[in-house]
């Protein structure tokens, strides 16, 4: 039987784990990875098994494998012709007919060159590994496994080994693509990454010293980085780093061009430039598969067209690597996967919640949606009135709805069903577009154990990225008119597990939605309903935290920050009270947004940004900080650090 990549890769890390990570040209890097494995136990001890199991595999695709193409790495592990086509899922009758008729040399040239070709077999995302100027690889981990903790683990050792091998052809600069709007969420994970527990403590040092973490802003034209430096960590989202067209005025140009009204060029922005610029650069895309499925075309045009302009244009472009939790594309695995770990395993590894005997289906349709949340509500209360995680947060439910106003039309019966189960309205928090910034605040702080919301309704919010492991129950109100996995990707947000906790998680359906995510299991897990259904924890303690005689020796896990002196007393900023510019004459340029201000100060007196922002935010509550008001505040944080 034919093996996939990531199967045959991971025999092959194995018997490098075995031999302790031999390495002659960077010996360094067996320090770094022997460095996460207690020696009394054999075991990761600070990393997730899935985790260590992907920094296995990156390094070794680096440093073993000498960072090759995917087409060359499946040269390499598959090298007879029959198992190579079907390693990559060439098997179906039509191609094989073409092999034998045209031969393999006609199927790789068609496969890179005819479109249409491409289309008739299906093999579009095949055909996109086939054609990238540089590696990528796919690291497929489901959803609750630590991706950006992942991510963090890579940057940090590709920046130490770079430290230790200055000449070596190891990562200097990483640029993180971050999904949607999570820029600041992602930002602030990598920030708390604990990189003294990943790094030995002699090549930490030098990191610390060394990396600067950095984020776009709305309003900026070019990136806060030094052209040309090294050992930045950028955090973006394909928005604000990509390829843009400028349009061109015909009384530009004038008239004896181009006959068309206008015409349009590619250019590059100032922060793509600014990036171009950068030594040894590596992309980091989390949420990969968004470059694949149904929006292929213009999705993937997008990000490709931007990182293959910095592939032409840096002094060096390492790679790519994608990190996922859905490794399928249409029941097809993605061909580029060199590692994959998923929901099944992550529940028997207690890394996520089970589910087994949770999921309910109700025969409830569109014409009874009523009848359906009413029963969702009183069943979650009856069941999970009482349970709380090891910190206290109560469970709570997250019910999706397809628009605002199916919404609206259902908080009527929401609020009945609460009356009905003893829970008082203020029980209920609400995420939309139309949110307020006090209900995106309160959605923020759900982990909290003070918060009082237990029922979350969500439009267009609160699926993939959405950490909240206080969720215990999901539900899905009504069919969605179009899905792209949305179903898939709310009903399981309820299964990210914290240790110490033994309570299952629940998922109601609809009769409608439990067909859509049953199809969307098969499509992009390869799993069924009926797999997570019967998944259960392979021991009932997975999740416990360890008896403390085998818990390794306690390590420092310092922020990545400057030692500064920091007074006794909390921070206390107040707002200053002159006019920011005389009345009537407030233009854009007068005001930042509250992170450009927080950023602006945190630079400066190299504070924490949270501490920061969260100081501006209460004293600016509509979220814009006057330009004239910064000097003020650079006084008081002046005076404030000065206090002893």
């Amino acid at each position: 039987m034919t093996s996939y990549l990531y199967q045959r890769l991971a025999r092959l890390v194995q018997a490098w784990r075995g031999g302790g990570y031999p390495c002659a040209n960077a010996p360094t890097i067996s320090e770094i990875l022997t460095y996460q494995i207690d020696p009394a136990t054999r075991t990761a001890h600070f990393l997730r098994p899935p985790q260590l199991r992907a920094l296995e595999t990156y390094w070794y695709l680096r440093l073993v494998a000498q960072t090759p193409h995917i087409v060359e790495l499946y040269k390499q592990l598959f090298p007879d012709p029959d198992e190579h086509c079907a390693a990559l899922g060439l098997t179906s009758p039509a191609i094989r007919d073409f092999i034998a008729a045209q031969g393999q040399a006609a199927l790789w040239q068609r496969l890179r060159c005819d479109s249409d070709f491409v289309r008739a077999h299906k093999l579009e995302a095949l055909h996109e590994s086939f054609t990238l100027p540089y590696p990528s690889y796919i690291l497929a981990l489901a959803m609750g496994t630590g991706k950006t903790l992942l991510i963090g683990a890579i940057i940090a050792g590709e920046f130490a080994m770079a430290l230790d091998y200055p000449d070596g052809p190891f990562v200097q600069n990483a640029l993180l693509f971050a999904p949607g709007k999570t820029i600041l969420a992602a930002l602030r994970e990598l920030a708390d990454v604990p990189y003294a527990r990943i790094l030995p403590p002699r090549l930490f040092k030098d990191f610390a010293a060394s990396v600067k973490l950095t984020f776009t802003r709305d309003g900026d034209k070019d990136l806060p980085v030094i052209r040309g430096s090294c050992f930045n960590i950028i955090v973006t989202n394909t928005e604000k780093i990509r390829i843009r067209q400028e349009t061109i005025r015909r009384r530009d140009i004038g008239t004896r061009f181009a006959p068309e009204p206008t015409a349009r060029t590619m250019v590059a922005n100032l922060r793509l430039q600014t990036l171009a610029g950068l030594p040894n650069l590596a992309v980091f895309a989390d949420e990969a598969h968004h470059t694949y499925g149904p929006a292929l075309g213009r999705e993937l045009k997008r990000v490709r067209q931007t990182v293959d302009y910095l592939h032409r244009h840096s002094p060096n472009l390492i790679g790519v690597i994608n990190t996922t939790g859905t490794p399928y594309f249409a029941r097809q695995p993605l061909r580029d996967v060199v590692i994959w770990y998923g929901l099944a395993a992550g529940i028997a590894d207690g890394i996520l919640k089970e589910v087994a005997g949770n999921i309910q289906a109700y025969r409830f349709d569109a014409t009874n949606a009523d009848q359906f949340v009413f029963e969702v509500i009183t069943d979650f209360f009856h069941d999970y009135a009482g349970v709380q995680l090891p910190n206290g947060a109560p469970a709570k439910l997250a019910i999706y709805f397809p628009q605002t106003n199916d919404l609206e039309e259902l908080r009527p019966v929401i609020e009945h069903a609460l009356f009905a189960a003893g829970q008082p309205p203020t029980v209920v928090l609400t995420n939309t577009s139309r949110s307020a910034q006090w209900e995106i605040d309160a959605f923020n702080r759900l982990n909290d154990p003070t918060s009082p919301h237990r029922v979350i309704l969500l439009v267009n919010k609160g699926t993939e990225g959405w950490n909240c492991p206080s969720l215990f129950a999901c539900a899905l109100a009504r069919k969605l008119k179009t899905s792209n996995n949305f179903v898939l990707q709310a009903a399981t947000r309820c299964l990210r597990q914290v240790a110490g906790n033994q309570t299952p998680a629940r998922i109601y359906l609809s009769r409608e939605n439990r067909a859509i995510l049953e199809r969307q299991l098969r499509e992009t897990y390869g799993t069924t309903l009926a797999d997570l259904d019967q998944s259960r924890r392979s021991t009932p303690h997975t999740t416990a935290p360890r008896p403390p005689e085998l818990l390794p020796p306690p390590r420092p896990t310092p922020r990545i920050t400057h030692r500064v002196r920091r007074p006794t007393s909390a921070l206390r900023l107040q707002r200053p009270d002159r006019p920011a510019t005389p009345p009537g004459t407030i233009q854009p340029s007068d005001v930042r947004d509250l992170y450009t201000a927080t950023v602006q100060l945190t630079t400066t007196y190299r504070l924490d940004l949270w501490m920061i922002y969260d100081e501006l935010r209460r004293i600016y509550p509509e979220g814009e900080c006057p330009v004239a008001h910064l000097e003020e505040l650079a006084r008081q944080i002046e005076a404030w650090m000065r206090q002893p």
